[in-house]
């Protein structure tokens, strides 16, 4: 997977949290949670642009990393968001998609990355 492709993704993943964000707010609903998704939602996609511009192979892995554990964490609050019923199934399963697809891109970059640099 080209890291081009992975880079595109986050983008569209970061806006995607940005609009579930504003829409939550208009229904004025969990603005603390709002928060919590907003920074790890629109992290993923800054720390994969950032590794591209790493100071070498480990600062590239530990940006990624980062970016990893991020994505691990917004799948967190998109549950929680959706077993509280404060978002819809339809936004829940699209941003859910695009988390785990991002998830496993990055798991596959960081593990490739390492392999071929005996890290």
């Amino acid at each position: 997977m080209s890291s081009s492709v992975m880079r595109e993704l986050s983008k569209k993943f970061a806006s995607q949290t940005v609009l579930l964000c504003r829409k939550m707010a208009a229904e004025r609903r969990e603005f603390v949670l709002i928060n919590q998704i907003l920074s790890s939602g629109t992290s993923i996609g800054a720390n994969i642009h950032e590794a591209q511009y790493a100071q070498g192979t480990r600062d590239f892995v530990s940006k990624l990393e980062i970016a990893l554990k991020e994505c691990h964490e917004t799948e967190y609050w998109l549950d929680l968001l959706y077993d509280t019923n404060t978002i819809s199934e339809s936004d829940y399963r699209a941003m859910k998609n695009d988390c785990g697809a991002l998830r496993r891109m990055l798991i596959s970059s960081i593990t490739t990355t390492k392999t071929r640099n005996n890290l």
